[in-house]
Parts: structure tokens; sequence; C-alpha cells
């Protein structure tokens, strides 16, 4: 097994302090940076991402593999930044406003950051204003909103309309998700994605970039 393939394998497993081991070790072998973390991090998160989708691991075995991959990301962090090893793209997410839910808003960001997609975390209640203007200041590629309560979901066509007012709706793409949206709903808002699940939804968040 290459020293890679032990990378994405303890990562998938969670196990962060031999990622940390591995990642110097990989270096010292004269692996780049970028190959690590492509071949050894990003690789062991799309199969986590896969096998969550499949119903073949759950929440807090992801929750587990993006602490490793964080851990292992952390030590790449400076040599990635020499090599000007640039992101896929740029997404903001957040919980709207009015909604304090963050797990499901969680796990789509360590999904993205699987992908490779830099990540700006908005946290819990976030209005559509700060959405909309997040993506303006920091040059966003996708919003991202996520919803558990029916009650928030208009704040989502909210995020949309503000979007189309804004004048950044050719270059932005607006994803919405959560237990109760639908495809129905997210194509009454006029937002381009729907996905059913975190996994999904970092599949076409790359769908997106590309």
């Amino acid at each position: 097994m290459d020293i890679l393939n032990e990378i994405s394998q303890a990562m998938q497993k969670g196990r962060a302090k031999l990622v940390r081991e591995l990642v110097p070790k990989a270096m010292e072998e004269g692996i780049s940076a970028k190959q690590i973390l492509e071949e050894g991090l990003l690789a062991g998160m799309n199969i986590v991402g896969d096998k969550f989708q499949n119903n073949e691991i759950f929440v807090p075995e992801v929750l587990i593999a993006a602490r490793a991959m964080n851990a292992g990301t952390e030590l790449l962090k400076p040599y990635l930044a020499d090599a000007d090893t640039r992101p896929m793209g740029k997404a903001c997410l957040g919980t709207v406003k009015g909604d304090l839910h963050d797990i499901g808003k969680n796990l789509v960001r360590m999904m993205f950051e699987g992908k490779g997609i830099e990540v700006i975390d908005l946290g819990v209640d976030v209005s559509a204003e700060t959405f909309v203007q997040t993506a303006i200041e920091q040059d966003c590629d996708i919003i991202a909103c996520s919803a558990l309560l029916t009650t928030t979901m208009p704040v989502m066509e909210e995020v949309v309309r503000r979007a189309d007012q804004a004048g950044i709706r050719d270059r932005v793409k607006i994803m919405v998700g959560g237990a109760p949206v639908t495809e129905k709903f997210r194509s009454s808002i006029g937002a381009d994605v729907y996905t059913a699940d975190a996994a999904s939804a970092a599949n076409a968040a790359a769908e997106i970039l590309k």
C-alpha cells in the first residue's frame, strides 16, 4: 500500500493522529503537498461521501473522518500556499434566518471541502442580506442555504430575490436543501439546485464549478 493510500485509509477511519504522522512522512518521500491533498485526503473524503450517500456510514463516521481530514490539511496549508494551489471555487453557506439547526449545514461544508471547494461558513440564523452581501464581497461562485423548519423556507426565496436585485445571478448559483425542502419548492422560488443530502450537494457543486 503506497503512502497516499495509507493517508486516505487513515482519514476514512477517522484516525487523525495517524494522518498527522503520515502527511509529513509523505512529504519527506518527496510527494508534493498538492498530491497529498488531492490523492490522499480529498480522494478519501470522496469515498466517505459516496459511502454516506449509500447509507454505508452515518453522520458520526463522517464527522470523525472530516476531523482527520482537517488534521491533514492544517499541516499542508503552508505548503499549498507556497505552491499557489487554488481551490476549485468558493461557496458561502449557512442555515437561514430563524433556524438554528447546523448538523446538515456542517455536513455540507465538510463535503464541499472534500471536493476542494473553499467554504465561507456563515453559521446559523443567517439573513438573506448576509448571504448575498458575502457572495459579493468574497466573490463566491455558490450560495448554499439550509433550512430545517418550514417556517424559515421563505428566507430562501428572499435570497434569490436579493441576488436578482444585486445583479449577481449570472455568476452565482443558489443551492437549497434541508428536510422540508423539495425540488418543487426550488423551482417555485427560482433557485438553481436542490439536493436531498450533503454528498449530493457536494457533487452538484463540483459540477457547477467545472
